[in-house]
């Protein structure tokens, strides 16, 4: 195996889902192989932890090690960023004999270089490899180590793993997979469910509310499976007219409708080998339903306008925000169905209820992509802003948090946030406007629009009675109703 390709099949997963002790636990593997070494670590440099965490390595006999900052030979490279080729532990009294002690290994050689892009910048951790197989290691063997230790920082700088702030040392894990932001109790349950989902092909069922991430924790179940080389394709029940989900669930023959020119494939047909998410399934037609309980029941379909049955190889997710429990009862959703695809159901939960601690991490996750982005400067949450956040319901969840952030870091180029506003009219970083006065009920009565008016009618009454309040100022009464000054005159029918 060439060196220099070692860290190439890790590339490809760096835009995907992947469980982060999956991902870096292959590295170490590679990495020993490469040196011929019995063993590798690769220890996160945790400030929440005060020292070094070992969750991603080749450690069969424990789940995680902790080593204090400026302890052992590691801990020492942790401190210091100097690199140290160690041709017998016993005899270097900085050896720490405690991590032998807890997994029962014997180190006899070591190599330890820090994780860091450069020299001159933060260490992320430290990277270390024990016992060559034959021979001792050389010179040769630590440089190739320490380029592989700036390849990881780099590697680092493209999950979610990385830091605070790029001039701070050390990392943040924020969450188990890569790309998936959340460490709540909350979310590890779903975590824990997502992985013994990935193990098989059972039929998954996302449920959650608009907004949760439904699709993302879809993608982590494809991303960390058997069949995660394969396609992971998407139906969206809510884009399509009822008329054409079956030919774009299984596909159409060749005249099977007017207008079917020829053969088209179908989501089931182009997901073979792979993952097929059936997003808002709550929304299929019944008739549909029918039909995609087959699928589920004898993994078969045929495309509409054909006879030939073609068995299907596609795993099935589905997503919806709905309750099918309430549809089965009203008569919209199958209730044979359900069960077909509540095999394994996750409930993914909102955002309300991860805490303010999630809140706050989501926060400085998208205000870091944002403003990397948009070349604007990470904004400063303070404690403020924070706790104005973690005040409200967010009824779009995530998605909420991430387009209100987004906006912050555009409208906010000084990297200072205001207070989060709950009215919808206000964006970040600009004052609220003051609440309108209370009306009199007396005044509230005498101006009122008469009824029996069209809708355009009584609106133009409306901004009548605006204008005349303001004494014919077109400018003050298309402020005080939010309007632009054009579209006042063009509802009076003015200018």
């Amino acid at each position: 195996m060439s060196r220099l390709s070692l860290l190439v099949d890790l590339s490809s997963a760096l835009s995907r889902q992947i469980d982060l002790d999956t991902l870096l636990a292959a590295a170490a593997t590679r990495i020993a192989d490469a040196l011929h070494a019995e063993r590798a670590t690769i220890w996160i440099a945790d400030p929440s932890e005060g020292g070094l965490v070992s969750q991603v390595a080749v450690l069969p006999e424990v789940a995680r090690l902790v080593q204090p900052l400026g302890v052992g030979l590691s801990g020492r490279v942790a401190e210091t960023g100097e690199r140290l080729l160690i041709p017998d532990v016993s005899r270097d009294a900085r050896f720490d004999k405690r991590a032998d002690q807890q997994t029962g290994f014997t180190t006899r050689s070591m190599l330890v270089v820090p994780i860091r892009e450069q020299p001159d910048q933060p260490i992320r951790g430290v990277l270390q490899v024990l016992n060559k197989r034959s021979g001792t290691f050389t010179q040769d063997d630590l440089d190739y180590l320490t380029a592989l230790g700036r390849q990881l920082a780099l590697v680092f700088a493209l999950t979610s793993l990385h830091a605070e702030r790029h001039s701070q040392p050390g990392l943040t894990l924020r969450g188990r997979f890569n790309k998936v932001i959340g460490r709540s109790p909350a979310m590890d349950a779903v975590y824990q469910r997502i992985m013994l989902a990935a193990e098989t092909d059972a039929t998954v069922l996302l449920q959650g509310e608009t907004g949760t991430g439904k699709g993302v924790f879809a993608r982590a179940i494809h991303d960390n499976s058997k069949r995660q080389a394969g396609p992971l394709v998407v139906l969206d029940a809510t884009t399509l007219p009822a008329q054409l989900i079956e030919s774009e669930l299984f596909g159409h023959e060749r005249g099977a409708f007017t207008g079917a020119s020829q053969r088209v494939l179908g989501k089931v047909e182009l997901a073979q080998g792979g993952t097929l998410l059936i997003d808002e399934i709550g929304d299929l037609p019944l008739e549909s339903q029918g039909k995609l309980l087959r699928l589920l029941q004898d993994r078969e379909f045929e495309r509409v306008g054909g006879r030939e049955t073609i068995a299907s190889s596609a795993r099935i997710v589905c997503a919806t925000h709905r309750d099918l429990g309430a549809m089965v009862a009203e008569g919209r959703f199958r209730q044979d169905l359900l069960y077909r695809v509540k095999v394994v159901p996750i409930t993914i939960p909102p955002l309300r209820e991860r805490g303010a601690a999630e809140i706050a991490l989501l926060a400085a996750h998208f205000g870091r992509m944002y403003a990397e982005r948009y070349g604007r400067p990470q904004p400063e949450w303070t404690p403020r802003v924070l706790d104005s956040l973690a005040a409200h319901p967010w009824p779009g969840n995530v998605r909420e948090l991430e387009h209100w952030v987004e906006s912050a870091v555009v409208l906010c180029p000084d990297g200072t946030p205001q207070p989060f506003e709950p009215r919808a009219s206000t964006p970040p970083g600009v004052s609220a406007l003051p609440a309108p006065p209370a009306v009199p009920a007396s005044t509230a009565t005498r101006d009122a629009i008469p009824a029996g008016l069209t809708l355009d009618d009584a609106i133009r009454a409306y901004v009548q009675r605006a204008l005349d309040d303001a004494g014919g100022n077109k400018t003050e009464a298309a402020r005080q109703l939010g309007i632009g000054r054009n579209r006042l005159a063009r509802v009076l029918g003015g200018e």
